[in-house]
């Protein structure tokens, strides 16, 4: 629907962009918004419409930007909005409440709480909960009305009870869910009143909060202080502008923006630069209001699978309590009037309230209490293991979890980038486990104190003012801000003993006092690297250069090599092209080249004639002739307890596929280190993967999609089935990718093909789990929302996690580790063991108390326990007994086991044989 009503954002599908996954996400696209009106600004000029600033954020091409200007530019929307590209809005702004009734406002409809009412509306639909009302109702009305004497006053009692049974229940339950969902938007209200901007009205800056941003204004962000872009725009002026929009897009890399590439999305960060940009789009018309729009408006989920079995157990118990009662009737009935030959037919009332009781007995009256005190009581205690819990069932659906597809950076990584290998003056350095290679670096012998220090300071110099780092509370992990490839050089050069903002401000040329003495090339696409060239004691200049090492080694002639400077051959550069760049870009690492060249006379924008940029540009003569000092891997290594973890998952029957908007290379290397790639399983005797077991977004879209002629893919889930039983790794993936993974897997039937699963085990060795998939989903961004929302359960990362993505998740993983998921999975499956301890223990009470009511009807005696006798063993003793049970921690062995199908019974036929 949304391509039919974007051209352009099928296009953007059809070329990988983000148009399409932001669009197709969205339920509330322009499509479906209200005309917009036409209205003139102050200055009589007409403002764009709401459709055509909605479109041009699809589209984000230069060739839409000139549609809607006439060819103009930024600085014609700027005059067509009515706003000054340098002063913002003009005047008090007494318009803004016709922008605000044209353009919406940044703010969302305040998402209607949850009424207490409906949270007990949805306690009192359980199936056990139904069952009592009915049996309190049913003897409330045939014994309490129809009754009379002590049968009346025990009637009313005991219905009593009951009631006051089912309200103390559905309470307790309805108020842990109302106080959760409070606890959330008291949370969100608290940051969304500290999220303050800095806008340009009238010439001056001033400090706003999103709530009273609008479209035309300026806004002016940097890397520091205004990093977050909370509404979508187009840059008017910047400098060095790279924005994050991993959370969008799931591209790890910076995007540069620039008069070529303006458009400011809503939801990024802006990791290096500043700059002003011109409001075209808030609240829910812009791209993450449209995602946050989809996830609140969408429906319900259906139910996790212990509530399903516990829907069928309660039908089961209302057929055989049903059963029972009508045997005992009978012969009660054949007593009455078959052996003693009464003919006193007032006794059918008498007789009709027994059958009642009896019925009562098959009830187990305690159990949605001890279901909620369990969940209740392990959802606090994930809490303390970094899981916070949103919603309670989602404790036991992660249990019974088979399919984990989970996020790569952060999740399975540190998400720092780190050094791990180098090669300093002709000394080899290569990944040692999980070590940096800094210390390695410092403690070496052969590398003198002058090269280790040209080392350090050619990091801590030749880095962005933006980029840097700082100790969190524990004083152990460094958080980096701004570029994280430069951090990761600036914790080496930390390492080799160089502080980065002290080396700056004691550097001529790079001091904030003395930068106008120092020349920098910031880095650019053409040339892929940048420069900083600082004043030299004795005169003249060093250049330091830094970038793409295969860009760094064209441009360098000589190298440092045991202590002296020589000539760099036609034979060396091979051999560092191949031994080291090579096996470091084997390995995953993005290399970075490392250089410096001292000049006496600096020309800054004086070109080399020969030597040229990537795009064909003359490169800059500062930038030629270097002298290589090292070249660097860098990586953002795999968490330590990742593959240990990943290892109990395969040995508890889950399986776990990597989902990342990461390059294939990367993903496949990080992937064989945790051990979701098994080079004996998944890769053919010359160590190549097999087929479909990793692939890139755009090939799996098509491999799960039909096309019909006019081009518009319809998902297919017969191609879908053909695809994930060997998919291991998806790289380079849409937010719109996972969304169908979570839905494509939980709706596969492909275990009702005997055949073909017997055919993946013989010839693949791939194991079909012989039930539907319950699907668990990690994500941190945005856009991943409608598939965390989707998937059976949905974990949000605690820490790199958007609030979109914590709001449509089930779990939140307080340490964004992949390990905490097993954590959670181990806890699931103990809460299922509780209850079925529970079941077991009070199904035996009901059964013995069932079956001594049968037997006193055939033996004609009156049954010596009464329905408060047994309400009395259900909910006072029984409840006990459930905490006792429900409080048992987990224990590693219930990961050696497979998970429980979906539909399988909760009785087990050995519980079944204990209890008899």
């Amino acid at each position: 629907q949304v391509c039919k009503s974007f051209p352009g954002a099928l296009r953007s599908f059809e070329s990988g962009g983000l148009g399409h996954s932001a669009a197709c996400l969205a339920v509330a696209t322009s499509s479906t918004m209200p005309a917009a009106k036409v209205m003139p600004d102050a200055s009589g000029n007409s403002w764009p419409t709401r459709l055509e600033l909605c479109t041009l954020m699809e589209e984000q091409t230069l060739e839409e930007l000139d549609k809607v200007t006439n060819g103009t530019g930024v600085t014609g929307l700027c005059e067509r909005l009515g706003t000054d590209p340098h002063k913002g809005l003009l005047g008090k702004v007494d318009d803004w409440a016709a922008r605000a009734e044209v353009f919406g406002e940044n703010q969302f409809e305040e998402r209607k709480l949850t009424p207490y009412w409906r949270f007990l509306l949805v306690q009192l639909k359980e199936k056990i909960i139904c069952l009592l009302l009915f049996m309190a109702t049913l003897e409330l009305c045939v014994k309490g009305f129809g009754g009379h004497g002590i049968e009346q006053t025990e009637a009313i009692a005991e219905s009593s009870v009951l009631y006051i049974t089912v309200t103390i229940i559905v309470n307790i339950a309805a108020f842990l869910d109302w106080k959760r969902e409070r606890m959330f938007e008291a949370l969100t209200k608290r940051l969304a009143a500290s999220n303050l901007r800095f806008i340009i009205r009238n010439g001056e800056q001033m400090t706003l909060t999103d709530q009273e941003i609008c479209v035309g204004d300026i806004l002016s962000f940097n890397a520091h202080m205004a990093s977050v872009i909370s509404c979508d725009g187009v840059l008017v002026s910047g400098q060095d502008v790279k924005c994050d929009e991993s959370a969008l897009t799931g591209e790890p890399e910076p995007i540069a923006k620039t008069a070529e590439k303006p458009y400011m999305i809503s939801g990024t960060t802006v990791n290096a630069g500043k700059g002003t940009m011109l409001v075209i789009a808030v609240g829910e018309y812009c791209i993450a209001g449209k995602i946050k729009k989809n996830v609140y408006g969408s429906g319900e989920q259906e139910a996790s699978p212990l509530y399903a079995k516990l829907d069928t157990m309660a039908n089961r118990i209302g057929m055989v309590g049903v059963g029972a009662a009508t045997t005992a009737m009978i012969a009660i009935l054949i007593h009455t009037y078959g052996v003693r030959k009464s003919t006193d037919y007032g006794k059918l009332m008498d007789i009709f309230l027994q059958t009642i009781g009896i019925l009562a007995c098959a009830i187990p009256e305690g159990l949605p209490l001890a279901l909620v005190i369990a969940l209740a009581l392990t959802s606090n205690k994930m809490t303390k293991e970094n899981n916070l819990v949103k919603t309670l069932n989602s404790c036991e659906t992660m249990g019974s979890a088979t399919t984990i597809c989970t996020d790569k950076t952060g999740t399975l990584t540190t998400n720092r980038m780190t050094v791990r290998a180098a090669y300093v003056a002709g000394v080899l350095h290569d990944v040692k486990g999980a070590e940096t290679v800094g210390p390695r670096l410092h403690a070496d012998t052969r590398l003198s104190a002058e090269m280790k220090e040209l080392l350090g300071h050619l990091c801590c110099i030749c880095t962005m003012d933006e980029s840097g780092f700082r100790y969190s509370d524990d004083g152990r992990t460094p958080i980096f801000q701004g570029n994280p490839t430069e951090c990761a050089l600036l914790k080496m050069s930390e390492e080799l003993g160089f502080m980065y903002a002290d080396v700056r401000e004691s550097t001529t040329g790079r001091s904030a006092n003395t930068v106008d003495q120092g020349v920098s090339k910031v880095f650019t696409s053409a040339r892929k690297m940048m420069s900083w060239a600082v004043p030299r004691d004795g005169g003249g200049y060093r250049v330091y250069a830094k970038g793409a090492s295969e860009i760094i080694l064209s441009r360098v002639s000589h190298i440092c090599k045991e202590g002296t400077i020589v000539e760099l051959t036609e034979n060396e550069t091979t051999k560092i092209t191949d031994s080291v760049i090579g096996n470091f870009a084997n390995l995953a690492m993005r290399t970075i080249g490392l250089a410096y060249k001292d000049v006496d006379r600096l020309d800054a924008d004086e070109v080399d004639p020969i030597i040229t940029n990537t795009d064909g540009s003359l490169a800059f003569s500062c930038e030629t002739g270097l002298t290589l000092v090292s070249i660097v891997g860098i990586e953002d290594p795999l968490r330590p307890e990742v593959a240990p973890a990943i290892q109990r998952c395969y040995k508890a029957g889950i399986d776990v596929r990597m989902v990342t908007g990461d390059n294939l290379a990367t993903a496949i290397a990080i992937a064989k280190g945790a051990g979701i790639i098994n080079l004996a399983l998944h890769c053919d005797k010359s160590g190549n993967l097999l087929p479909k077991r990793a692939m890139e977004g755009k090939v799996f879209r098509k491999m799960v999609h039909d096309y019909s002629s006019e081009g518009e893919a319809a998902f297919s889930q017969a191609k879908f089935d053909e695809v994930w039983p060997y998919l291991r790794v998806l790289a380079r993936s849409s937010p719109d990718d996972k969304l169908t993974l979570a839905k494509g897997l939980n709706g596969s039937r492909l275990f009702e093909d005997k055949e073909k699963v017997r055919s993946l085990a013989q010839n693949d060795n791939i194991v079909i789990f012989p039930d539907r998939q319950v699907v668990a989903m990690t994500g941190d961004g945005t856009n991943d929302a409608p598939a965390l929302k989707n998937a059976d359960v949905g974990f949000a990362m605690g820490i790199a996690g958007t609030q979109i993505a914590k709001d449509a998740a089930n779990i939140i993983l307080l340490d964004d580790n992949f390990a905490s998921i097993v954590v959670a999975a181990k806890w699931g499956r103990n809460v299922f063991d509780s209850i079925q301890k529970f079941l077991q223990f009070q199904l035996t009470v009901n059964i013995s108390i069932l079956t001594l009511n049968v037997i006193c009807a055939f033996a004609d005696v009156p049954c010596p326990l009464t329905v408060l006798h047994l309400l009395w063993l259900n909910l006072i003793m029984d409840s006990a007994a459930s905490i006792a049970l429900a409080s048992e921690p987990p224990t590693d062995q219930l990961l050696e086991r497979p998970p429980t199908n979906r539909h399988d019974s909760i009785i087990t036929k050995q519980m079944l044989m204990n209890m008899i």
